[in-house]
């Protein structure tokens, strides 16, 4: 009897890093734009987070967008996505260039609808990202590829803020910024973006199925994804956890505003994300070397611990001390996406697919709790919205003990 050979999914997943990358790299100049919206458009802290807000409330079409993959597939879900994304960059130029005389809080509902458009290419490449990587190889092997894929997603967050300070603000003073400053850069992303839609188009890419992955014929699965209480949970702590993820980020201008003695002179707050972000890819090398020696909770615990710690010691140390404190957290946060995003796809088989879209509508999160924690910061100060981060943490901790453990034998 032959051996049947297995399937060769390496030029698939060198495709997946490099939508990884995208991924990453455009959602972090998202993110990163919130110091730069303030002080352009001269808004409130709740305000500048609407740019969160319009970005990752797409993801509230996660659910919608798996059964549209369902039909039409992995490639054309990877082609239609970067499509979107393309056509965001370029409503972005248009719309901005074209209204440069009217009032300033149009030139922001122009930026946030176009970043919003383009929030949605991102959710249909972030759907087909983690179930291609996840089902490219042995399962259990997923938390670490999972985990690989994030680190090089984390090259992309790293010089993302970098694109924003040497691209868009370009040395000007913040009299000097204005809306039309991210027209130019934007649309070059918009150029490219179609440079790879028409590429993939005409590539062949294997079309990955998860009914044919299923190995453990003797194992029953349910009728139903929705049957599974730990998917949900899973969606829960995703929210959660973009809580901590993009907290920090988000919250660094309004920290900065509230010690404006720590910032140096011609400084900008966007200098300093990228000592965050970085510390996210280092934490995701690290992961990848590890998790083939530590159980994924283990792991995830560490992180959790290690990063309520660097928030609990920012409140204690002076100056300049507390901010690398806050900063160094996201070394701990590095690995949490997908050691989460694993326990939550456990013992799923054919289901693995459409759990997958349930659990990126977690991704909401970060269009909600960063508002939420914007409004805290105009009402009751920087500090207290910091500490709402010890929630999330409480409650992921739950998760990877418990919640991930619900439902399943």
């Amino acid at each position: 009897m032959t051996q049947q050979q297995q399937p060769n999914y390496t030029f698939a997943l060198t495709v997946v890093i490099i939508v990884c990358f995208l991924i990453g790299f455009v959602t972090t100049i998202n993110n990163s734009m919130i110091g730069f919206c303030k002080t352009v458009f001269n808004l409130t802290e709740a305000q500048g987070q609407l740019v969160n807000s319009a970005f990752y409330g797409a993801y509230a079409l996660s659910i919608p967008f798996a059964l549209m993959m369902n039909k039409i597939g992995y490639k054309m879900t990877l082609v239609l996505g970067l499509a979107v994304v393309g056509i965001g960059f370029v409503i972005n130029y248009f719309g901005i260039s074209s209204n440069l005389d009217a009032a300033q809080t149009t030139i922001y509902n122009i930026f946030l609808a176009s970043m919003c458009c383009v929030a949605l290419g991102i959710v249909m490449l972030q759907l087909v990202a983690n179930p291609y990587v996840m089902v490219l190889g042995s399962p259990e092997k997923g938390a670490f590829r999972m985990t690989l894929s994030q680190a090089l997603n984390s090259v992309a967050t790293t010089l993302a803020p970098m694109f924003i300070t040497y691209f868009i603000i370009a040395g000007k003073s913040a009299d000097e910024l204005s809306g039309k400053d991210v027209t130019v850069p934007f649309l070059g992303l918009g150029i490219f973006t179609f440079i790879l839609c028409i590429i993939l188009y005409f590539l062949k890419l294997p079309e990955i199925k998860e009914e044919e992955q299923v190995v453990d014929t003797n194992k029953q699965y349910k009728s139903s994804v929705f049957k599974y209480p730990h998917v949900w949970f899973g969606a829960l702590a995703i929210f959660m956890y973009m809580g901590l993820e993009i907290g920090i980020p988000s919250m660094l201008s309004a920290y900065f505003d509230a010690h404006s003695d720590l910032l140096p002179a011609n400084g900008n707050p966007t200098d300093f994300l990228s000592w965050y972000w970085g510390g996210m890819m280092v934490g995701r090398f690290i992961g990848a070397a590890i998790l083939s020696k530590y159980q994924p909770r283990h792991l995830l615990t560490v992180c959790l611990l290690g990063g309520a710690a660097c928030v609990a010691v920012s409140f204690v140390l002076p100056g300049m001390a507390a901010v690398y404190a806050m900063l160094a957290a996201g070394l701990f946060h590095s690995v949490m996406w997908p050691l989460i995003f694993n326990l939550g796809l456990q013992e799923l088989g054919p289901h693995t697919k459409a759990a997958s879209g349930i659990i990126n509508m977690g991704v909401i999160g970060a269009a909600t709790l960063p508002l939420l924690m914007g409004a805290v910061v105009d009402a009751k100060g920087v500090s207290l919205a910091i500490c709402m981060m010890f929630i999330y943490y409480i409650y992921v901790m739950w998760f990877c003990w418990k919640g991930s453990k619900v439902g399943i034998k």
